[in-house]
């Protein structure tokens, strides 16, 4: 009977110690204060709304265990490595480095604190890691692989305005990547039965004239190639519109504007994978062994005012794809 007792106790006693075990791995979860950084080249670039949820949703409060601190460019690329260098120096747990700027500076400033490297177009050809499945360094992270489907961006917009020949592609000079969607283009030209012609800029005032000169060279439609200068988005959208000139955009904000349509990877989407490879590497995870992530849903937006302003009938069979058609 004694013994029987002692059984039940026993058991009592390992249950309620197993229970205290696990109460206090999540307390001393709560309680650890984990640092995690954002650098980005400008504050456009990010998504924190998506990327804090994110990490709440996987066990993260800030000011309770997570201090997040965000560190912009503001949009002029050559702070970024003093940035970058400053961040390190302050020891984060882990550093988010925002598009190619971003990641570039955060290489070039620290081989030891892990790296999530956050919505870069093409990690092996822009010489982040070597190999994307197992990325041998302190880098890791989510790519969005632009490059790869800029000839359906422009295949979309040729869809929409099936006339259309001559298209401008407004490209950022800064920006590496512009490379590789070039040479996308470049392949797919003769099928698409398009002529194309890059205009650089870097402002709005350079937007503005290039915008014109588009217009000078009889273009007929507008694509905004992916890379630096998304807080130029709406702009670009919203002045080729006036100018008579469909667009292709990158973002829904850019479509709110008054562009005509956009299509890109589901950045909400890769935020919350961003904030799952933080949570793995806070968790001790090395950056050598986390394959970079690719993007598995893109997003189609649809501005019908937009294309009753340009005279534009878009067909019932486009629309039903979109993900949001906005009027």
């Amino acid at each position: 009977m004694a013994l029987g007792g002692w059984g039940m106790r026993r058991r009592e006693f390992f249950g309620f110690a197993g229970g205290a075990a696990s109460a206090w791995a999540v307390n001393a979860f709560a309680q650890q204060m984990y640092r995690v950084a954002v650098l980005t080249p400008s504050h456009t670039q990010w998504q924190p709304r998506t990327f804090r949820d994110a990490m709440q949703e996987l066990g993260y409060r800030e000011d309770i265990n997570l201090n997040l601190t965000l560190v912009s460019g503001e949009n002029q690329l050559d702070r970024m490595p003093k940035l970058a260098a400053d961040l390190v120096a302050s020891a984060p747990d882990v550093i988010v480095a925002v598009n190619t700027p971003g990641t570039r500076a955060a290489i070039a400033a620290t081989s030891k604190i892990p790296i999530v490297s956050a919505i870069v177009a093409d990690p092996v050809f822009l010489g982040f890691v070597a190999n994307i499945a197992r990325p041998e360094a302190n880098v890791t992270g989510v790519a969005n692989m632009a490059a790869d489907i800029t000839s359906k961006r422009i295949a979309l917009l040729k869809e929409v305005v099936p006339s259309a020949r001559r298209f401008a592609l407004l490209t950022h000079p800064d920006e590496p990547i512009v490379a590789l969607q070039m040479q996308d283009i470049e392949r797919s030209a003769p099928a698409l039965g398009i002529e194309y012609r890059a205009f650089p800029m870097r402002t709005v005032e350079d937007l503005q004239r290039n915008l014109q000169l588009a217009v000078e060279w009889n273009a007929q439609a507008v694509v905004r190639l992916a890379g630096q200068g998304f807080a130029l988005g709406a702009e670009t959208g919203r002045l080729a519109t006036e100018r008579g000139l469909p667009s292709m955009l990158l973002q829904k904000r850019d479509v709110e504007a008054g562009g005509l349509m956009s299509y890109f990877a589901d950045h909400r989407e890769l935020w919350r994978r961003i904030a799952a490879h933080v949570d793995r590497l806070l968790k001790g995870a090395s950056p050598r062994e986390l394959p970079f992530e690719l993007p598995t849903r893109f997003e189609l937006f649809v501005n019908l005012k937009t294309a009753r302003a340009l005279g534009i009938t878009i067909s019932p069979l486009l629309l039903a794809r979109a993900d949001e058609v906005i009027e």
